[in-house]
């Protein structure tokens, strides 16, 4: 069973239309990068799938369930892009405050441990005003995660952080895919969700214009050499033709210091996708 299956999903508002029959799904621990302008339809999608919004046509479910059904609400952890905390909060009071919305039974136990994920386990008692925007964020990340949801729906959860931050960041969603929590991640960062997720679904226009892995996505761009004479570029040369290349260059007497297969970076196929339209 999916952690996510949407199927034909329409919303329409009036003559606007911000979904026209989009299919989607998000495997047992799998980590989905969800990408598009703005206006592409996101988050619609994500309001759907919590609830928030009825469909106009189609359906989605999370773990079967019907989505803004008790069930399917009680399977979902969500980080907003914009969320705050009570300043005058410690770490640990807003892991129990949001134990209580959520009907969690975990206790101090499952606070414990969800401040030890995301690395905040020596500031528990440390106030929310005091966190850098990093450290709020991992803390937002472990509210997310209070209940033991099988679905995690997380937007934009790394684009004020530094590279450190990023880094940690990406080891906790990692985690959580060996834990088989499914996340969909909703991000701008094109090279963050390279770097971690397995799938990636680009939205254009309330449609799915592009979907697959990093490696389907990206196309082909020729073999690049180096040899001692200089770089070589055989722009029409696929993966497979690299072998017969460098046999080639060395029977002709050439000398070889390293081969690179070129392909369309994440990036490019987005643009590609979304026919260069901004954000």
């Amino acid at each position: 069973m999916a952690a996510l299956a949407v199927r034909g999903l329409e919303k329409r508002y009036g003559r606007v239309t911000a979904l026209g029959g989009v299919d989607l799904e998000v495997g047992e621990g799998e980590l989905v990068g969800l990408l598009g302008p703005n206006g592409a339809g996101k988050s619609t999608l994500v309001k759907i799938v919590c609830g928030l919004t009825r469909a106009t046509a189609g359906s989605a479910t999370v773990c079967g369930a019907p989505a803004g059904s008790l069930a399917a609400r009680g399977a979902i952890g969500y980080l907003a892009e914009l969320f705050r905390f009570p300043g005058w909060y410690r770490a640990d009071e807003v892991l129990e405050l949001h134990q209580r919305l959520a009907a969690s039974r975990g206790g101090a136990a499952e606070r414990s441990e969800l401040l030890d994920l995301v690395g905040l386990e020596d500031v528990g008692r440390k106030r929310v005003d005091d966190f850098s925007k990093g450290m709020q964020q991992r803390l937002g990340i472990a509210q997310a995660l209070v209940g033991s949801p099988r679905l995690l729906l997380l937007d934009e959860p790394t684009s004020a952080l530094d590279p450190a931050g990023r880094r940690t960041v990406r080891g906790v969603l990692e985690e959580l895919r060996r834990r088989g929590i499914a996340v969909l991640l909703n991000s701008h960062l094109l090279s963050e969700v390279e770097l971690v997720c397995d799938r990636v679904v680009i939205l254009s226009g309330g449609q799915v214009a592009a979907a697959g892995t990093p490696d389907e996505l990206a196309q082909a761009r020729g073999v690049e050499i180096e040899t001692g004479s200089g770089l070589r570029t055989f722009a029409s040369a696929a993966r497979e033709d690299a072998p017969r290349l460098v046999a080639e260059l060395v029977a002709a007497g050439e000398s070889i210091y390293g081969v690179r297969v070129l392909t369309t970076t994440l990036e490019e196929a987005y643009l590609e996708a979304v026919g260069g339209e901004g954000s």
